[in-house]
């Protein structure tokens, strides 16, 4: 399997750079995993696809303001820090920019109140770090850092609000699980009052969710763990779902890994936590989940090899070309699929 297989000509000015003022206004492209078949939606609607029923799972983490700007003790040599990981304590993974200029024992200073001694230097720009503070990390992180938007936004986003999703509220992740951006809590209603389950889970997004494959050979790409965790009302719930033949519909490619995760490790959805690297591309067996919502993704990309398997490359393919013609809006802050 080639990364060039997941590879698509997308117009720069379809790339979404801001997000809409009412959140549930995007468009939605509706596809049947098995036929392909296609429909041009509004995202309000996705009620109408939904049965009383079915379990929407969502990930109901919290994007923290994990971009940080310091300098070198010292040097004053400036370094950005990218948090991706809390791994114990006061030790994150972070990504460093540039790292070359790092070594272990380095402090970063960032405005007196916070700095961050390098403990190891790792790969793909990875350093792990242990910060130095007084007080409560998350208060001192909501004075200094600044919300992680991806290199391919440029406009500045003038609510942070609006890249969380109305339902995040476990902080820890490094981006947004964007299929989740387009609910509003008045559509969220709407379907609990249609008799449709709504249920959380948590994954903290980090680098394994928006890593570019770098090897030719997509098998060989290795994952970045991200932390998950399932709470026993979750697990119980989406067991009698299974049990009644009720559908589990994942919202966002991260409750999809979550839930396939869970289930290849145990048989059945149980109360749990830990890290997971899972890799979905064509191939994969699904054991979880029934349907799935989410965004259009970036061109060779995980995410998009994900929905590639739920469906098939050439459906993805297609919908996607149907996308671009039809000028729908990409990325985090744009429309949205529903592979049903």
């Amino acid at each position: 399997m080639n990364i060039n297989d997941f590879d698509y000509e997308l117009p720069q000015e379809l790339i979404a750079q801001t997000p809409l003022k009412v959140r549930s206004d995007s468009r939605l492209l509706v596809m049947d995993r098995k036929t392909g078949e296609l429909k041009d939606e509004v995202f309000r609607n996705i009620i109408n696809y939904l049965n009383k029923g079915d379990c929407l799972v969502l990930n109901n983490t919290r994007v923290i303001p994990a971009r940080l700007i310091g300098t070198k003790e010292v040097t004053n040599a400036s370094i950005e820090l990218l948090l991706l990981k809390n791994t114990e304590g006061d030790n994150w993974e972070c990504l460093a920019k540039p790292q070359k200029r790092l070594k272990e024992g380095t402090i970063i200073d960032f405005g007196g109140i916070l700095k961050a001694k390098v403990l190891e230097i790792r790969d793909a720009g990875v350093t792990e770090v242990e910060f130095i503070y007084d007080g409560i990390f998350m208060e001192v992180l909501d004075k200094l850092g600044t919300m992680p938007l991806p290199p391919y936004i440029h406009e500045k986003l003038n609510d942070k609000e609006r890249y969380q999703t109305v339902y995040a509220k476990i902080n820890g992740s490094a981006a947004a699980p964007t299929a989740g951006l387009h609910f509003t809590n008045e559509l969220l209603e709407e379907i609990k009052n249609k008799g449709i389950e709504i249920i959380n889970i948590t994954l903290h997004v980090g680098l394994g969710t928006f890593r570019p494959v770098e090897e030719d050979d997509v098998t060989k790409h290795v994952m970045h763990t991200e932390f998950y965790m399932m709470d026993k009302h979750a697990a119980e719930r989406l067991n009698l779902a299974k049990k009644e033949g009720r559908r589990i519909i994942a919202v966002g490619t991260t409750s999809t890994r979550t839930l396939e995760t869970v289930m290849h490790k145990y048989g059945e959805f149980k109360e749990c936590s830990g890290d997971t690297n899972i890799f979905i591309y064509p191939g994969f067996e699904f054991k979880a989940i029934d349907g799935q919502i989410t965004n259009f993704h970036l061109p060779k990309s995980t995410l998009l090899m994900l929905v590639s398997a739920f469906s098939s490359r050439d459906n993805i393919m297609n919908a996607y070309k149907h996308a671009v013609d039809s000028k729908y809006r990409f990325f985090s802050f744009g429309d949205a699929m529903f592979i049903k």
